[in-house]
């Protein structure tokens, strides 16, 4: 800021010098041109901002006018007042002590947490999340809520419509079952196809048979088996997620009815409504069968008999913690061995390999 002074000054300096060179004739006419300037951007300017460089200059020339011009001048008196007033003010301001004024904001861990509880519980209204952190021990207004949930782009009413597909899937996960077919073709392009159930929670899969012709009696008879096996486990299934398959009859419904499952059919054209039977398909093709040539159906059982049995027993899934629908956590509870030896069981011919420590 002092070297802006000094140059504006020393700018200023030489200028006088040069003005006092020239005619009075050529100052004057300058002078109305300025004049005429200055009226013409005051018209269209309401403030100038001005730098302290050119305050200085204004208030330091201002002296030499003529009193009674004073008033049409940009500094006034007051402006000087005003310019000691904000000099003041600026040397009784500690930098360290100043905050904004209003309320202070919001601490991060209960942002965090309004959020969290509105995308985990989308029924619940800002009020009922407000209720929540006060029993969580944090003291918040509601509205804060409310404003915390605007902010992030989530609606501060509750929802007032049903749950959606995945929500009821996810809530119903443990009384759940879910059906389907795929088809494998083998080295003489004859087509075969498996039928099997998958358990929604555990991601257990049973399968229930192989052949060339699924009619809608043997799907029928599959179905027997399976809630004959089951046991007195199907007491603790309520539902069965299947397609609109021509070949799922009348008399397969009535096979899970009569033990207490409800059948619910997918709408058509919407393979995401049974993803987990979708999801499980694909892995058996990423995993086995896009590997392997199949030569008919006895190959075919047999190779899936291995592969269920590996995907039930030993294969670790995200949702289950990296543990298999069957499996024992022992080995994740006991920690790394940096001693143990490791041995490899292969299946399918070296096509899966299983690894585990050994006894």
């Amino acid at each position: 800021m002092l070297l802006s002074v000094v140059y504006a000054v020393a700018q200023r300096l030489f200028a006088l010098v040069i003005v006092r060179g020239r005619g009075e004739a050529s100052k004057d006419v300058e002078l109305l041109v300025l004049r005429h300037e200055v009226a013409v951007l005051r018209r269209q300017v309401a403030r100038p901002r001005l730098r302290p460089a050119d305050r200085l200059v204004l208030a330091a020339l201002t002296r030499l006018l003529p009193r009674s011009l004073w008033r049409s001048r940009i500094v006034t008196p007051g402006t000087l007042l005003r310019w000691h007033r904000m000099l003041v003010a600026r040397r009784w301001t500690y930098p360290a002590t100043r905050r904004k004024a209003g309320r202070l904001p919001t601490a991060k861990l209960i942002r965090e947490l309004v959020c969290r509880l509105a995308r985990e519980n989308p029924t619940w209204g800002y009020r009922r999340i407000h209720g929540e952190l006060v029993g969580l021990g944090y003291t918040v207004c509601p509205s804060t809520v409310w404003n915390l949930l605007r902010a992030a782009g989530l609606n501060p009413a509750p929802r007032r419509d049903g749950p959606t597909w995945r929500e009821f899937c996810t809530a119903q996960a443990k009384a759940m079952l879910a059906c389907d077919f795929a088809h494998v073709d083998t080295v003489l392009l004859r087509r075969i196809y498996l039928f099997f159930v998958i358990e929604l929670d555990t991601r257990r899969v049973h399968l229930l048979g192989v052949t060339r012709h699924p009619t809608g009696e043997w799907v029928t008879q599959t179905a027997r088996n399976f809630v004959s096996d089951l046991g007195e486990r199907a007491d603790g299934f309520r539902f069965l997620i299947r397609d609109r398959d021509a070949k799922f009859t009348a008399a397969f419904d009535a096979v899970f009815t009569g033990a207490g499952i409800q059948v619910l059919r997918s709408p058509v054209r919407a393979p995401r409504a049974n993803a987990f039977a979708e999801r499980w398909i694909g892995t058996l093709r990423r995993e086995c069968l896009d590997r392997i040539l199949i030569v008919g159906e006895r190959h075919l059982r047999a190779v899936l008999t291995d592969f269920v049995d590996h995907y039930n027993s030993h294969r670790p899934h995200r949702s289950l913690g990296q543990r298999p629908p069957d499996g024992h956590d022992d080995a994740i509870r006991a920690g790394p061995a940096p001693d143990a030896r490791i041995e490899r069981k292969e299946l399918l011919g070296g096509l899966i390999n299983e690894y585990q420590r050994a006894a």
